[in-house]
C-alpha cells in the first residue's frame, strides 16, 4: 500500500490531512516565514533558506518576499531565476523552471487539483499534476499557471493570463484562458 505522500507525488488521489503531509506543510510555512522575514542584504542567509526549502536550486536565484508554497521540496529552479513579490506555488507535484526564467509579481503556479464531481470533491481527497517551464520564460504579473501545464522555451505569458493548456516555445500567450497572441522569432 502506498503512503499518502507517495500517492500525492504520483499525482494520484491522496488525503492531505495525513499527519506526515501536515507536518511537511508546516515545515514549508516556517521556512517561507523565515525567507520572507530575512534581511534582503543577507544573501547568504536567504540562499541557505532557499536550499532548505526547495528540491533543487540553480545559481543566482532570487525570490522576493512574500513567497508561499505547500511543500517546497517539489520546486526545482534553474540558474538565473527571478520571482518578484508575492508569488505562490502550490507544489503537491513537481514544479520545474529552466534557466533564466523571470516571474512578475503575484504569479501563481498550481499543481494541486480537485475532483470535478461534487461528491468526490467533498470527500477531501486531492490530486496533482506537475508543471514544467522551459528556459528563458517570462511570466507577467498576476498570471496563473494551472496543473499539468508545460511551457516551452522562450515563451512569454502576459500579465493576468490564466494558462490552462500547454504553451509552445517562442510565443506570447495572454487572456483567460490564455491563447497564443503572437509568435516570436
Amino acid at each position: 500500500m502506498s503512503s499518502e505522500k507517495e500517492k500525492m507525488l504520483a499525482g494520484e488521489p491522496y488525503d492531505p490531512s495525513d499527519p506526515i503531509l501536515v507536518e511537511e506543510r508546516h515545515r514549508a510555512r516556517r521556512l517561507c516565514d523565515r525567507l520572507n522575514d530575512a534581511d534582503v542584504d543577507e544573501v547568504g542567509e536567504r540562499r541557505a533558506i532557499l536550499n532548505d526549502l526547495f528540491g533543487s536550486l540553480g545559481a543566482d536565484v532570487t525570490v522576493e518576499p512574500t513567497f508561499r508554497c505547500d511543500y517546497g521540496y517539489n520546486v526545482h529552479l534553474g540558474d538565473d531565476f527571478f520571482a518578484n513579490y508575492d508569488c505562490t506555488f502550490l507544489d503537491v507535484c513537481p514544479i520545474e523552471f529552466g534557466d533564466e526564467c523571470m516571474l512578475g509579481p503575484s504569479v501563481h503556479v498550481y499543481t494541486a487539483t480537485h475532483p470535478l464531481d461534487a461528491t468526490e470533491r467533498t470527500s477531501g481527497l486531492e490530486s496533482g499534476k506537475p508543471v514544467t517551464v522551459g528556459d528563458r520564460v517570462w511570466v507577467g504579473g498576476q498570471a496563473v499557471i494551472n496543473p499539468g501545464v508545460t511551457v516551452g522555451d522562450d515563451a512569454v505569458i502576459a500579465a493576468g493570463a490564466v494558462v490552462t493548456d500547454d504553451v509552445p516555445a517562442n510565443v506570447v500567450v495572454g487572456g483567460n484562458p490564455a491563447r497564443v497572441v503572437k509568435e516570436l522569432e
